[in-house]
């Protein structure tokens, strides 16, 4: 027993030093498209349908600036609706700006979109937060949000940090979209979502930005936040406030989630092929937009289908018919070339459960063998994005780690075929390949380990005194938040933003003196 300890020691220990990003088994940027729900012909017909609904149907309630902007490229207004001929968007899809680079503050975390090349991000803007210890929710806060960024700059297997939460300690909606990207920005370095609900809002968070970038520059020539921009409520309705800041977004160089999140059976339709149809449609008419404002500008594609439960109405998060719409979004993203987000991973369960971690695995899995760009929504999310729940962070990272692995599929060649390694232990009569030097060289390479599911054997388990995978995830949570207080911003930085902007947190919730 001592010799197998001390081995399984040994082993632990060699898989835990730290490799280069390139060797690592899973990584940021992996690339996918393998699952491919929607034929060839499939795509032809979903892609005509979207031309049909940009030309012949159209969008009510746009601005005056966006009619004027894209009358001038040749859409049409007719009826209060305005109508954009298919000429119009395959020049705006020619201008557009693809291969698309979201930066984070420290550049080890930028992410690359381009062809099928998968990246996860939280997302949701939950209104209360999940307690699992005491299993029941109350509202979500300031602190919460910073906490979780805090969390998920420690999750190798989340990449970006877009806003888990809605701050609901403040009250004025101007102080708390300013606070929403102070909070983000404070606790990750990696690329960060916001969103504002005035463009007056996004004009005075550019201008803290500014400040953490260096100045207005700096922060043009690495934006390391995107803002999340709903311009549409569908079907087929423009809204004003999201178009104000898709304007003030593409003048201060950031870039945009174009977002829709029509709801099949309600707010799109109840077929999946046509809630594809119409959340392309969607998209692509605010990607006319932004082209019009100015050739070129960073979006993203935000097709976010959302399933009903039809016997009820309710939002279904973690249907499979989710993994099969954002994973046919995902596929059509691919067929345009464009950079493109979904959701997948929002469970409807209300606490981590065995219903939770089978939602995100199924759904998170099938959109990134899909090959989707970025895939938001993919952890903490519970009750179908009404909670978020920080514990969960932990515990998806390593679901999350799981599906890109998945994604990555295996290598053929003539070294991992192994048939020398094979003819070794065969004919050298040593019946295994426990001390094979392949073994050894790939057992970092070739496979992930979790960091909280159990692989022990049931006396293993037994003589470390039957550990809860819940119970571990809440120690790694407390020794985190106890801990971990990211400095990548001064505290000169820091100081210059409290005097211009009403920040809530003090600065002892960011370890600093006040």
């Amino acid at each position: 027993m001592g010799r197998r300890s001390g081995g399984r020691e040994a082993k632990i220990a060699l898989r835990r030093a730290a490799l280069a990003d390139d060797l690592r088994p899973v990584r940021a940027g992996i690339s996918g498209g393998q699952y491919r729900p929607l034929k060839d012909d499939d795509i032809e017909s979903i892609n005509d349908t979207v031309f049909k609904i940009l030309e012949q149907v159209g969008f009510a309630d746009a601005t005056e600036h966006c009619i004027e902007v894209c009358t001038a490229i040749g859409a049409i207004v007719e009826d209060g609706r305005i109508k954009f001929p298919r000429a119009v968007v395959e020049d705006a899809m020619e201008k557009c700006c693809r291969n698309l680079v979201l930066h984070g503050q420290d550049p080890k975390h930028d992410l690359h979109l381009s062809g099928s090349r998968v990246h996860f991000s939280t997302g949701g803007a939950a209104v209360m937060i999940a307690d699992p210890i005491n299993n029941e929710y109350r509202d979500s806060t300031a602190q919460d949000l910073y906490d979780m960024a805090r969390i998920t700059d420690k999750c190798d297997n989340i990449h970006m940090f877009q806003r888990t939460c809605v701050i609901r300690d403040i009250a004025d909606s101007h102080t708390m979209d300013i606070n929403t990207a102070y909070n983000a920005v404070m606790g990750t370095s990696k690329h960060v979502g916001t969103s504002c609900s005035e463009d007056h809002h996004l004009e005075d968070t550019l201008r803290m930005l500014h400040i953490i970038a260096g100045g207005e520059d700096k922060w043009r020539e690495r934006p390391f936040v995107s803002i999340s921009c709903c311009h549409v409520v569908p079907p087929m309705k423009f809204t004003e406030e999201a178009l104000g800041c898709i304007r003030v977004a593409v003048e201060g160089g950031m870039p945009i989630l174009l977002l829709s999140a029509g709801q099949s059976g309600a707010t799109a339709p109840p077929c999946l092929a046509g809630a594809v149809a119409q959340a392309w449609a969607e998209c692509l008419g605010g990607l006319v937009y932004v082209n019009a404002i100015k050739a070129g500008a960073p979006a993203i594609l935000g097709t976010w289908p959302f399933v009903s439960d039809l016997r009820t109405g309710a939002m279904s998060g973690g249907s499979p018919e989710q993994a099969i719409l954002s994973s046919a979004c995902a596929q059509m993203g691919n067929y345009y070339n464009l950079p493109t987000g979904t959701a997948c991973g929002m469970s409807d369960s209300k606490m981590p459960d065995f219903q939770g971690g089978a939602e995100r695995a199924y759904t998170t899995a099938c959109a990134a063998t899909s090959g989707a760009n970025l895939i938001y929504e993919s952890a903490g999310m519970y009750a179908s994005l009404l909670s978020a729940c920080p514990e969960s962070l932990l515990i998806d990272n390593d679901v999350l780690g799981s599906a890109l692995r998945i994604t990555r599929g295996m290598e053929v060649n003539q070294e991992t075929l192994g048939f020398e390694v094979l003819k070794d232990v065969c004919l050298g009569n040593k019946g295994h390949y426990l001390g094979a030097g392949q073994t050894l060289e790939v057992m970092q390479t070739e496979y992930i380990y979790p960091d909280f599911g159990d692989r022990l054997s049931p006396n293993e388990w037994t003589e470390q005194g039957k550990p809860v995978l819940l119970e571990k995830a809440v120690a790694r949570k407390n020794e985190i938040l106890s801990n971990y207080f990211p400095t990548h911003i001064s505290d000169e930085v820091d100081r210059q933003i409290r005097d211009q902007f009403s920040i809530h947190l003090p600065r002892s919730a960011f370890g600093r003196s006040e």
